[in-house]
C-alpha cells in the first residue's frame, strides 16, 4: 500500500463512499470515487457478491489506470430463499429507492415470524503489478424488524435488527457500523490482505 497514493473507488453510492472514506482515513491514501473520472457503473452480471466486486473493480481499474476498490454486498434473507441476495441494490426493479426495497421486502416476509438475515459482502482490490483480484468477505447477522427504525446509514439499514446491540443498523453511529458490518469486516480483511500480500501492489497514481 505504501506505492499508493489514489485509489478509485468503484461505486456511486455516496453512502459506501463515507464507510470506505472512514475506514480508509488512517492511511495516506486518496479515495476518489470513480463517478470524478466519469467512469460509468460496470453492468453486474456476476452471480455471486465476489464476481460482481472483480467486475466493478476491474471496470474502474481499466476505465482510469489507476488502483482500485470495489465491494459487492447484499442482504440474503432465509425465509425468502436467500432472496434479495445479490440483487439487493434492485430488488423492486431496476431505479428503485432504498424506501421501494424496504417497502417490497417487508410486504414479502409479512405474517412471516421467522426473519433471520445477514448482510454479506465482498470486497476486492485491483492494480497494476497484481495478477490476479485480490477478495476478504465480511458478513454481518441479525434479523429483519417489522417497521423501520433509525435515520441513520441506508439501504436496508432501517430494518435490520443487531440482535447483539439491539438496535437497528440505521440507529448505529457510523463507528458502531463499522465495527460491526458485513462491509467493514470486508475492507479491514482487505487492507490486512494487502499489507501482507507480496510483492507490493503498485500502480500509476
Amino acid at each position: 500500500m505504501s506505492s499508493l497514493t489514489t485509489i478509485v473507488f468503484a461505486s456511486g453510492n455516496a453512502g459506501k463512499l463515507r464507510e470506505i472514506e472512514r475506514l480508509l482515513a488512517a492511511l495516506d491514501v486518496t479515495v476518489v470515487p470513480q463517478s470524478d473520472y466519469g467512469v460509468s457503473e460496470a453492468e453486474e452480471t456476476g452471480s455471486t457478491f465476489a464476481e460482481n466486486a472483480i467486475i466493478k473493480a476491474r471496470h474502474a481499474h481499466v476505465a482510469t489506470g489507476l488502483a482500485a476498490i470495489a465491494d459487492d454486498s447484499g442482504l440474503v434473507v432465509d425465509a425468502l430463499d436467500g432472496r434479495p441476495g445479490v440483487l439487493s441494490a434492485r430488488y423492486a426493479g431496476r431505479g428503485a429507492s432504498d424506501a421501494d426495497n424496504i417497502d417490497k421486502l417487508l410486504e414479502e416476509l409479512s405474517g412471516i415470524d421467522e426473519r433471520s438475515a445477514a448482510f454479506h459482502c465482498a470486497a476486492c482490490f485491483v492494480a497494476d503489478g497484481r495478477a490476479e483480484p485480490l477478495l476478504a468477505y465480511g458478513s454481518w447477522h441479525g434479523e429483519i424488524l417489522h417497521e423501520r427504525r433509525g435515520s441513520r446509514g441506508f439501504g436496508y439499514d432501517p430494518v435490520f435488527l443487531d440482535p447483539t446491540l439491539g438496535l437497528a443498523a440505521a440507529e448505529l453511529s457510523a463507528e458502531q457500523k463499522n465495527q460491526r458490518s458485513h462491509r467493514g469486516q470486508a475492507l479491514r480483511a482487505l487492507l490486512v490482505a494487502l499489507a501482507d500480500s507480496s510483492p507490493s501492489p503498485t500502480g500509476p497514481g
